[in-house]
């Protein structure tokens, strides 16, 4: 079902799809291809919000920077400095973090309007053509994203890009998620099949090492409490798979809600809001970020993220919701 969101100031329209199925009610906005609701119940039946959004297109426009529960590209996390190498040339992109590109930039696939259709039953498809030089990325990249829900209630969003020259692609959700519906989610625990993690500098740049988690406090194999004070790139045990294979599972013991992530992704990025301004607060979200490794273009040695004419680009999350 589509129903007029909102308007733009030059007039274009804004419209959300809503999906229902097995207990499971997502919204999907085609502005920026954000998940503005997913409301699922708890252990005692009652249905609560679990992803951080606003009531009207008003509240994105005004809170840009966040990325709430957004489509993000052309891509996701940052690039040092603003730059990477590609077959002998150097493309310089738009930096919107410092000297470093975030996110595709400061126009990037959150801040655009996508063309949608039906998928199915319970489905819906964004698509949108990219055109060369779009902050600073080179090739004409036509791109897609189906969201749909499965027989369980479980959200999928199947990504799928072809370009006509070389260029990088990194997609990723930006969904800040609550399962307990309010307050802080610091109390959420999280399980990541990840055995290493990409340390940063200051500037959340990779140093291009990948770090044992062993007896330091990103080691999350076994569940536990998250805290604070995350914004790190998790090396995902799994690598790339053609298929999504789980990786990580966030439980709110209060609620009994559960949320599994099942991805085709090498890395998650662990994000604890720690910087949420109003009408949020620091903490009201996690955001479990499937990816390629952030900085990936300007690291050999990372898993690779160029594209190329007559490649298909293909990636897929699957978020499944349940209660214990």
């Amino acid at each position: 079902m589509s129903e007029l969101f909102g308007t733009l100031s030059d007039g274009t329209e804004v419209h959300r799809w809503t999906l229902e199925r097995a207990g499971t009610r997502v919204e999907v906005l085609t502005y920026g291809g954000i998940v503005r609701s997913v409301r699922v119940p708890d252990r005692e039946g009652r249905t609560a919000e679990v992803v951080l959004g606003f009531a009207g297109l008003d509240g994105y426009l005004a809170h840009p920077e966040p990325y709430f529960s957004a489509l993000v590209g052309r891509y996701a996390n940052r690039i040092a400095h603003a730059r990477f190498p590609l077959d002998g040339a150097v493309y310089a992109l738009e930096p919107n973090s410092g000297p470093h590109s975030l996110h595709g930039g400061g126009r990037g696939f959150d801040k655009r309007v996508w063309a949608a259709r039906p998928a199915g039953q319970h489905g819906v498809r964004l698509h949108r053509v990219s055109p060369h030089g779009e902050e600073g990325f080179p090739g004409r990249v036509e791109v897609s994203a189906t969201y749909s829900l499965d027989p369980s209630g479980a959200l999928r969003i199947a990504y799928e890009a072809v370009t006509d020259a070389p260029t990088v692609l990194n997609l990723t959700n930006h969904s800040y998620f609550n399962l307990a519906g309010s307050g802080h989610a610091g109390g959420h625990e999280l399980r990541l099949a990840a055995s290493r993690f990409t340390p940063v500098d200051a500037d959340l740049i990779p140093t291009g090492v990948l770090e044992d988690v062993s007896g330091s406090r990103f080691d999350f194999r076994t569940s536990r409490k998250i805290g604070a004070a995350y914004d790190h790139n998790f090396v995902l045990d799994k690598g790339v798979t053609a298929t999504p294979q789980q990786a990580a599972e966030l439980h709110d013991p209060a609620s009994g809600r559960t949320l599994t992530i099942a991805t085709t992704e090498p890395g998650l990025q662990l994000y604890t809001a720690d910087h949420l301004q109003e009408p949020f607060a620091p903490g009201d979200g996690v955001a479990l970020e499937t990816q390629h490794f952030p900085d990936s273009p300007n690291r050999p040695d990372f898993p690779g993220t160029e594209l190329r004419p007559g490649q298909v680009f293909r990636s897929e999350t699957v978020y499944g919701f349940g209660v214990r």
